[in-house]
């Protein structure tokens, strides 16, 4: 049926009207968050056919398109959570590594105040106010990595309360793109095939801001819902329905939060596999940055404490007697999983035979029904391991003792740190001055006359180096003669027997008496001796000092290689590697965060110049349409006005 003159110009009237309306649309949201663009696809309505042809009917509203483009768009999301993913990675890395990197703040400074003590005390051995002084400065150096271990305690505090406020801000972007995707699957069959534009866009950006949480994947169905998935496939929205996250308890520590998604009826962790995002770069912190700068600080303040009580242990203080531990020793952690079902312990302690295996790392040690197993809690990789488990043959690896009690059973777990709590677990056990060991606790001397003159005849010499851990004190004393025939010095008093010295091949050697090392050098002559005595009353005595101040330069860590300070200038180094890289990539990132912004605007954003115009164009065709009625409005009347006359 013919519409006639004017049903066609009201058809245009119409059409226009709403391209003007969608242009305002436009124009209103021009800064509204991800918004795309409308246009309006017109086409022709369909003809009439009269005696001399098709005639035109006018216009209609093919559609009211959604300008975008799904791979801007996937781009701008990818770019999105990696960009996010580095930003919160580079900000954390960097406070962690300027606590410990600080010139004041920082561990550097306190152990050369704390080495610079027990220089003094080497200088001037009998000195009380030198002694007070060592005493207060290892105060200050407990206190300092105190200090330090509690401030990455209170980020790892922060890190955790963080975990859990973005798993409650992911369950309710969730929660939002299920309800839309219901509103979108319902408009869309209201609609009769009609996309739901705006709720297209937000449901874009719903999964826009999720993306900045945590990296996400999409698939769409049929039915116009979009499927969301997290970490290793785990599906976080479905259709109308959304999988909520929540935060258990780690099965070592109750104080770690882990990730772990419900659905189901079961609820699964989901912790490593999760990445990207804010949550992503957290797990990536608090795993890879926080954990190993607080071993590494650990291990310092461990290894430090070890190696001063061992050196002290073997000097003799201001009371004749052997000295005592300076700091107390925190031995590793160790918790079993709540999962375990047999009954087993595991008692762990720092093997101080190899104190410089000790590594950063935290391990995992498991019963397979047959044999412990050690691996690195981190990469999984198994650790060698020898011993038996037992007290008198426990369990060694990377400097750890490990004993075993009780019976355990397969697939049992226990989680050891090493020095998690060695800084925090350090202190200062010796409040006296008088208990500092600075003096050797043997003399050694030649052979003397009733004048106390010396009666060698050879031109040979003995120096002391030291004493070891099978050192008791002397009560008698100890006589070394050199008998030239045998070419050997026997020895009797607190220890009896013999060694060989050829002073053509042994002179400058070191050798071992009774746990006292010492070196020869020169020729002897047959009946030449040595005394080894107790040195009681050598107040002045600063051999042993000389040996605890040498600590600060010794190569005690990294398997022999690294001191004290250069194994924490390591850490240091380390974390600011991180740090920087973190920052270039994030710096990149937001690149091509820019970059895929860019490319997403010149496809689905508002360009206000564009709409003033188009709004120009429609507002002329609705005006020319209007026109279209006036002339038939004109027509009609003259018809009327000849008609009737």
């Amino acid at each position: 049926m013919a519409v006639g003159v004017l049903g066609n110009a009201v058809s245009g009237l119409q059409v226009f009207q709403r391209a003007i309306s969608v242009a305002g649309h436009n124009i209103n949201n021009a800064n509204t968050e991800g918004f795309s663009r409308q246009r309006v696809e017109l086409g022709t309505r369909e003809p009439s056919f009269n005696g001399q042809g098709f005639l035109g009917n006018g216009v209609k509203v093919e559609s009211i398109n959604r300008m975008f483009d799904q791979f801007a768009i996937d781009r701008l999301r990818d770019s999105t959570s990696t960009s996010a993913q580095y930003d919160t990675l580079a900000q954390f890395s960097a406070r962690i590594s300027n606590l410990l990197g600080d010139n004041k703040a920082g561990l550097n400074a306190g152990l050369e105040s704390f080495f610079n003590s027990v220089q003094e005390v080497a200088d001037n051995p009998a000195s009380i106010p030198s002694r007070q002084l060592l005493l207060s400065e290892a105060e200050s150096l407990v206190a300092r990595f105190q200090n330090l271990d509690s401030q990455l305690g209170s980020l790892r505090n922060e890190i955790s309360g963080n975990i859990g406020n973005l798993v409650n801000d992911i369950n309710g972007l969730s929660a939002a793109i299920a309800d839309t995707n219901r509103s979108i699957v319902d408009s869309a069959g209201q609609g009769v095939g009609q996309q739901p534009n705006d709720l297209l866009d937000k449901r874009d950006n719903l999964v826009s801001q999720l993306s900045a949480l945590v990296s996400v994947r999409t698939v769409k169905q049929d039915d116009g819902a979009l499927n969301v998935f997290i970490g290793s496939g785990q599906s976080l929205v479905t259709g109308f329905q959304a999988a909520p996250l929540k935060t258990v308890t780690n099965d070592f520590d109750a104080q770690r939060p882990e990730v772990a998604i419900v659905g189901a009826g079961a609820t699964s962790v989901i912790t490593g596999s999760i990445s990207g995002g804010q949550l992503g770069a957290l797990l990536d912190v608090r795993d890879q940055v926080l954990d190993p700068a607080q071993n590494g600080l650990g291990r310092v303040a461990t290894t430090l404490a070890v190696e001063f009580n061992q050196q002290q242990r073997l000097g003799m203080d201001l009371n004749g007697a052997l000295g005592g531990d300076l700091f107390s020793v925190k031995q590793p952690d160790v918790a079993a999983s709540v999962r375990n079902a047999g009954a087993a312990t595991i008692s762990a302690s720092i093997d101080a035979a190899n104190l410089d295996q000790l590594t950063t790392n935290d391990y995992t040690l498991t019963f397979t029904g047959a044999a412990w197993v050690l691996s690195n809690a981190v990469s999984g990789q198994t650790v060698p391991m020898s011993g038996a488990g037992t007290a008198g043959n426990p369990l060694v690896a990377d400097g750890l003792s490990l004993v075993v009690s009780g019976g355990a059973s397969a697939g049992d777990r226990f989680l050891i740190n090493p020095t998690r709590g060695g800084s925090a677990g350090t202190g200062v056990l010796i409040d006296s001055t008088s208990e500092i060991a600075a003096a050797s606790p043997v003399r050694a001397g030649e052979a003397v006359d009733i004048n106390g003159l010396p009666t060698n005849a050879g031109d040979s010499a003995l120096k002391l180096q030291g004493v070891d851990a099978s050192f008791a004190q002397l009560s008698a004393g100890i006589t070394l003669s050199y008998d030239a025939t045998a070419q050997q010095f026997d020895y009797s008093g607190d220890a009896t027997g013999s060694f060989a010295y050829n002073p053509a091949t042994d002179s400058g050697g070191s050798f071992t008496v009774a746990g006292i090392g010492f070196s020869l050098t020169g020729t002897p002559l047959d009946g030449d001796s040595f005394t080894l005595a107790d040195n009681a009353g050598a107040s002045g005595d600063n051999a042993n000092a000389l040996l605890l101040a040498g600590l600060q330069t010794a190569k005690t860590m990294e398997k022999g290689s690294a001191s004290f300070q250069g194994a924490y200038g390591q850490l240091v180094g380390q974390l600011g590697t991180q740090t920087r890289s973190a920052q270039v990539t994030a710096e990149a990132q937001s690149a091509l965060l820019s970059q895929a912004q860019e490319s997403r605007d010149a496809i689905s954003g508002v360009n206000l110049d564009e709409e003033a115009a188009n709004l120009l164009r429609f507002q002329q065709a609705y005006q020319a349409v209007a026109q279209v009625i006036s002339a038939a409005e004109t027509t009609f009347q003259t018809l009327l006005s000849a008609i009737g006359r």
